[in-house]
């Protein structure tokens, strides 16, 4: 990410530098010299008894801090298939028999802290006014998002089902659950499938309309939007 930032950066600009390291040591930057800390999709990770004195060390006073994340997304108008996109990620139960789901693969305690939309990071009020918290967690029930949340979204995209498929396979949970069952493989591979063709199985069943698509489900069209927090604060 560094070099692909800098290669899109002017190499004669000045104000602009990129360095590699954690919020837990900001020892490279002076006290006071900081006008916005910025963290997007990493707060979770955080370290906070070490972050929040670096932070409040280097942020000048009057200067700001803007976290923000996004957690799992679900498919509009389809609670079925998100149900099952849940039981895949989350469920106690296996997916199918012989085919575990995703839970125990994720990181923790990031992935508990993201899901809960970042309500564990809280700003000591010693060091930080003006906190505000805005979130967006879209119905999972009704899977609905409408006018208000609409405007309430600012993460929402529209995909094919295929484009969904290929996502999913970006996770860092499948990733692990599949170093932890080398034997199995993916139809693509050549094998009988593995959680990702087993979840798209399940959706299928219960999503009667895309099913009758028949082998161009993954051309159906599909409109996503995922669940955000933001916290923006102002250093004292």
């Amino acid at each position: 990410m560094v070099r692909q930032a800098a290669s899109a950066t002017p190499p004669d600009d000045p104000k602009i530098t990129f360095r590699q390291g954690q919020v837990e040591d900001l020892s490279f930057l002076a006290d006071g010299t900081v006008d916005l800390a910025v963290a997007g999709q990493a707060a979770h990770w955080f370290d906070y008894d070490r972050a929040w004195p670096e932070l409040a060390r280097v942020v000048r006073s009057g200067g700001a801090l803007a976290f923000w994340g996004y957690k799992d997304n679900i498919l509009v108008g389809r609670p079925g298939a998100n149900a099952v996109f849940d039981a895949a990620c989350y469920g106690e139960e296996d997916l199918a028999p012989g085919v575990e789901s995703m839970a125990r693969y994720w990181e923790k305690p990031g992935r508990d802290i993201l899901r809960d939309s970042l309500r564990a990071v809280v700003p000591p009020a010693e060091q930080w006014r003006d906190v505000e918290r805005i979130v967006y967690d879209p119905d999972r029930e009704t899977a609905s998002a409408g006018e208000e949340g609409g405007e309430a979204a600012w993460l929402r995209k529209g995909l094919k089902l295929g484009e969904f498929e290929g996502y999913v396979r970006t996770f860092s949970a499948f990733r692990a659950w599949r170093d932890a069952h080398p034997e199995v493989k993916s139809r693509e591979e050549g094998g009988r499938g593995d959680i990702v063709d087993v979840l798209f199985d399940r959706i299928l069943e219960v999503e009667a309309d895309w099913k009758a698509e028949g082998d161009r489900w993954r051309d159906v069209e599909v409109d996503s939007v995922w669940g955000t927090a933001l916290i923006l604060a102002t250093r004292r």
